[in-house]
């Protein structure tokens, strides 16, 4: 995204703090955009429904006089927040805020006050992106990853290897829940090539199938090649809990196919399979994506189908899905 507004910040007196930032900017990066989708199913067969995505993202960054890099990035996300009964921002424009602090020699700290992800979780996506999340407030089943959330610290340590990037991340205990911690490895070092693999825990809280409160590891592996205008991707998550009763593992490919600068073709496949004592059937999803991009403008569709979705051969958990979406970043 382009920024269309910077403003510049003069250094504070260096009496008032220990380190003063110079040469500081602040911008503000958005993007909106108008969706029309439609479910149709046993259980869902909704109407053909309209939506409008919008978000602004601030960023204000500066450089301190130790050298130091300092970040902060505070994003708005009309009802995006939690709508929780309580929640700090129910219902309001707020969606993730953090600061990081880098160098060349330390690496990047990373704060998140709300919304950050723990080091396995941003490198745990399925390799056809998820597709699982777009059904599972429609009575699906989810991902069950390693805890992240608010107050979470993320570390990337400093360059040790060529095109190897460590990362590390921790939560600390809640109320009813341990503290949890996560790891992850990407590997770029041949040409076209991508290798990301994480691991971490969710300790102590009700996830997974049933809510059950009990102690999860999981970890995730995942590949992608680019070959000229052909992508592949490969990956594999799994959660493995303390009772074993409701292990979770997911294999999901995709392949894209650009057809030209402006126009691409995707298809992607996911599978959940679960062992627990109800579940008689592995999860399945599948979705077809096509868009066409000219400058800061998208218009994309997508077919998406699931079936199974709660590990049972019911006809009420096979579902469809449509959707068109025209964006915009600006």
């Amino acid at each position: 995204m382009n920024n269309f507004k910077k403003i510049g910040m003069t250094a504070l007196a260096a009496s008032l703090v220990s380190t003063s930032v110079f040469a500081g900017e602040m911008s503000v990066a958005g993007s909106a955009s108008m969706n029309w989708e439609n479910y149709t199913g046993v259980a869902k067969n909704s109407t053909k429904a309209f939506s409008m995505g919008n978000q602004l993202t601030f960023t204000g960054s500066g450089e301190l006089d130790n050298g130091m890099n300092v970040a902060l990035s505070f994003v708005l996300d009309q009802n995006d927040d939690s709508s929780a009964a309580g929640a700090a921002y129910s219902g309001g424009p707020f969606d993730s805020h953090s600061v990081s602090v880098s160098s060349d020699a330390l690496g990047t700290l990373v704060f998140h006050g709300e919304g950050g992800d723990s080091a396995q979780n941003a490198v745990g996506d399925t390799a056809a992106g998820n597709i699982w999340d777009n059904f599972d407030g429609q009575g699906g089943t989810k991902l069950v990853e390693s805890r992240a959330g608010d107050n979470i610290i993320h570390y990337t340590l400093p360059s040790m290897v060529e095109d190897l990037t460590v990362a590390v991340s921790y939560t600390p205990a809640g109320a009813t829940d341990s503290s949890d911690s996560a790891m992850a490895l990407t590997y770029a070092g041949v040409e076209g090539l991508s290798v990301k693999y994480g691991k971490g825990s969710n300790d102590g809280q009700a996830v997974g199938l049933g809510g059950t409160t009990t102690d999860h590891d999981t970890s995730s592996l995942s590949a992608s090649y680019v070959y000229g205008s052909i992508t592949v991707a490969f990956s594999d998550h799994s959660n493995d809990n303390n009772t074993g009763t409701s292990d979770q593992e997911a294999t999901s490919y995709k392949v894209s196919y650009t057809v030209s600068d402006a126009i691409s073709v995707t298809y992607g496949v996911e599978e959940l399979d679960s062992n627990g004592a109800a579940e008689t059937t592995d999860a399945e999803y599948s979705k077809v994506t096509g868009s066409y991009t000219s400058g800061g403008m998208t218009v994309s569709a997508n077919y998406q189908e699931a079936d199974n979705t709660n590990y049972t051969t019911a006809a009420s958990e096979d579902m469809e899905y449509w959707g068109l979406s025209l964006s915009f970043a600006f």
